[in-house]
């Protein structure tokens, strides 16, 4: 079986060793970000709208909410601070695809890619103009994103994917002349479908977005139980101090457990994790080049994807996800020690000119993946409760359009968005432990496998996808 260019190309594990060396376990995107600004909830009051989660989907349900009728009373309900989970430890990365890339929404729903290609832009567009109009500072940059071939078939891949309008395929020596490393065989740059943010201050100021339109927000508030008794009467939201009724409910709980219970086999957390380096120097920054300020990913099923923040350090992360028995998420979880020594090594085999860097940070976060590799959608409790999950790793951007579908479900507003299959369908649930954690772990040694033999998939693989649960990046 063939070696992998961080095999072929290993650097010296006291590099590696000392780059991770004073490291702080804690996501760089939250530092000096104020955490528990808002008041913890009590008390019994009724609410139009009540939305359980302090993420992206959360906060992007209730400016939406507002923004469609300002007199709505809507209350924002979050277990621990404003952004703490997926949205304050991810990459920055605000893609337009809805369907986790052109591939995967070309084998699940091949009729509807074109029209969720362009409402995908669309709603990045209109990130974009949010963002602006409301000064949310937030290092927004619409940069595009460049994907890379590390190994000789991807390069193929590439070149077929190059649609010759907002992609440019670039040869070797196009590609090294904008970020130089010796890995890089070929690249394909597409240049309008992807913005870079800094989570945290995107979650910040959506928040303060969210009060100045009337939005009520308390953190430490976990929501214990979820009621509706009666056919017609409002939902009941049980939390340690009190209790909230609500007219409606939208749920944006990410990769933790649902309180339907029927939903929480369609998500599994699992674990990635992330290294961020200090500031580059003009110096080692000239050495790599990067003008373009791209975000990057190589094209390998277990994938590295990076970006330079706004001061000029990398952020690198993916390849080892980690899925722990039964669905548990522990924040004992995120200090893996050889995980990061393992992306680490994979830094310095890309950028080799770059040793002596410092990693100042590192962290991990959990991902809702669904066995559909995007997000799905839905109504309960007699339509009074909307939910959205199973981003799996793409949700930036597609949070504020999973907040509109609920808002057009639970107010029964038709649009083109609520008639999609991709919204109207659920995909798969998975199955329950022990089954749950030898699929993931059988699944990620074959996409090992398959890196190690030219991309070709095995009959795990291949049967994977044939029920619709394969996955290829």
């Amino acid at each position: 079986m063939a070696s992998t260019v961080f095999e072929r190309n290993v650097p010296d594990s006291r590099v590696v060793a000392s780059s991770l060396e004073g490291s702080r376990l804690s996501p760089f995107w939250l530092d000096g970000l104020a955490a528990n600004s808002f008041p913890t909830y009590s008390g019994t009051d009724v609410w139009d709208l009540a939305i359980v989660g302090g993420g992206y989907t959360g906060l992007w349900t209730a400016l939406q909410a507002k923004d469609r009728d300002p007199t709505l009373r809507v209350i924002v309900l979050e277990a621990k601070s404003i952004g703490w989970a997926a949205s304050g430890r991810n990459g920055g990365f605000c893609e337009a695809t809805l369907t986790h890339g052109e591939s995967n929404g070309l084998a699940r729903f091949p009729e509807e890619l074109e029209t969720l290609d362009r409402l995908g832009m669309q709603n990045l567009d209109e990130i974009e103009a949010i963002v602006a109009r409301l000064g949310i500072d937030c290092d927004f940059e619409r940069v595009g994103s460049l994907a890379v071939a590390t190994e000789e078939y991807q390069v193929g891949g590439l070149r077929d994917a190059h649609n010759g309008s907002t992609e440019l395929f670039l040869g070797t020596d196009q590609v090294q002349a904008e970020l130089s490393s010796p890995t890089y065989l070929a690249g394909l740059w597409s240049t309008r479908t992807t913005a870079l943010v800094h989570p945290g201050k995107l979650a910040a100021g959506l928040a303060k977005a969210c009060v100045e339109a009337g939005v009520d927000i308390f953190e430490n508030s976990p929501v214990r139980h979820l009621d509706s008794e009666l056919l017609d009467s409002p939902v009941t939201l049980s939390i340690d101090g009190g209790f909230v009724t609500a007219d409606r409910v939208a749920l944006a709980t990410n990769a933790f457990p649902s309180l339907l219970k029927r939903f929480r086999l369609h998500t599994v957390p699992v674990y990635d994790y992330v290294l961020m380096t200090e500031p580059l120097s003009d110096e080692q920054l000239a050495s790599i080049g990067w003008t373009n300020r791209q975000g990057v990913a190589d094209t390998a099923n277990q994938f590295h994807y990076y970006r330079l923040s706004a001061d000029n350090r990398i952020l690198w992360g993916g390849y080892d996800a980690v899925y722990h028995y039964g669905g548990r998420i522990r924040s004992s979880y995120e200090d893996r020690p050889e995980t990061y020594a393992k992306i680490a090594s994979h830094f310095f085999t890309t950028f080799p000119q770059l040793e002596g860097v410092k990693f100042s940070h590192r962290w991990a976060g959990v991902i809702d993946t669904s066995s559909r590799f995007c997000a799905f959608y839905g109504l309960a409790r007699q339509g009074r409760v909307a939910y959205a999950a199973g981003y799996t790793g793409l949700g930036v951007a597609a949070t504020r359009f999973a907040a509109n579908v609920m808002l057009d479900q639970l107010y029964d507003e038709k649009s083109e968005r609520s008639e999609l299959r991709m919204v109207r369908e659920l995909p798969l649930p998975f199955p329950p432990e022990p089954a749950a954690f030898a699929g993931v772990q059988a699944t990620k040694w074959a996409l090992d496998e398959a890196d190690h033999n030219d991309g070709r998939r095995n009959a795990l693989l291949r049967g994977l996808d044939a029920v619709g649960l394969g996955f290829d990046s």
